[in-house]
């Protein structure tokens, strides 16, 4: 994180003391040089399970950021992609880093993911690495608000880690992470919103189905396997009923 192109130690911490909305304005232009943005890897592995599930018309980025996820949505959509963040920041680096000329067609939209300007308008919506900034009690209402905004029949998909072992460094790590963020913010205001801890995928699969979703978990085998067996990482492909 710490690179020449990355954000200094100050930036970060002034980054960390405001607005989740402002601080993202602030780290926008080098955002792509920290380890915040989701890596090529999984985007990868989320485009070739989508494809298989495909095509698909029109697709939304949701909490689109500088527009890496979307790079990956353009090839799976026919006539149109859009992507959607709060962050005025995010949207600026993002225009200036994905291509908007030729097929699908590129919209870009300033918005609050929980109150989206759509209605049946898509048929593919996924969202890389946000979510830590929605806290549980969001979750219904950001369900929600894609619901609506997908056709009948349409996909809502993202990825989910497995959890680590609590024995592991990164249990540790992400748990002194999150215990600083709450402490931030019961001193500090405005409130920063971002967690690590707080998407488990069981209460988010039930969040699911009450906003009318059917919901199935591929594992994205390109990621691989932990020792038991199990998927590092899964598909959540929730389909609007």
């Amino acid at each position: 994180m710490f690179t020449a192109e990355g954000p200094t130690i100050r930036e970060l911490t002034v980054q960390a003391l405001s607005s989740v909305q402002h601080g993202y304005d602030l780290l926008a232009p080098k955002f792509n040089h920290t380890s915040f943005r989701t890596p090529d890897r999984i985007l990868d592995a989320v485009a070739g399970t989508l494809r298989r599930l495909g095509p698909f018309e029109a697709g939304l980025d949701l909490c689109c950021g500088t527009g890496a996820g979307l790079r990956a949505l353009q090839p799976l959509c026919r006539k149109r992609v859009t992507g959607v963040d709060f962050s005025a920041g995010m949207l600026a680096s993002a225009r200036d880093a994905v291509a908007s000329t030729g097929s699908p067609a590129v919209e870009w939209v300033q918005a609050d993911a929980r109150a989206l300007p759509f209605t049946s308008a898509f048929d593919l919506a996924v969202s890389f690495g946000a979510f830590g900034h929605f806290l549980p009690a969001e979750r219904p209402r950001l369900f929600a608000e894609v619901n609506r905004s997908l056709r009948p029949g349409g996909v809502f998909a993202f990825p989910v880690g497995a959890p680590p072992p609590s024995r592991s460094p990164l249990y540790w790590t992400l748990l002194g992470f999150d215990t600083a963020m709450r402490v931030r913010n019961a001193l500090w205001r405005p409130p920063f919103v971002m967690y690590y801890r707080t998407w488990p995928l069981g209460p988010v699969r039930e969040d699911l189905l009450r906003a009318g979703f059917r919901v199935e978990l591929l594992p994205l085998e390109e990621l691989g396997r932990r020792g038991d067996g199990s998927p590092k990482c899964r598909l959540v492909v929730a389909r609007k009923a």
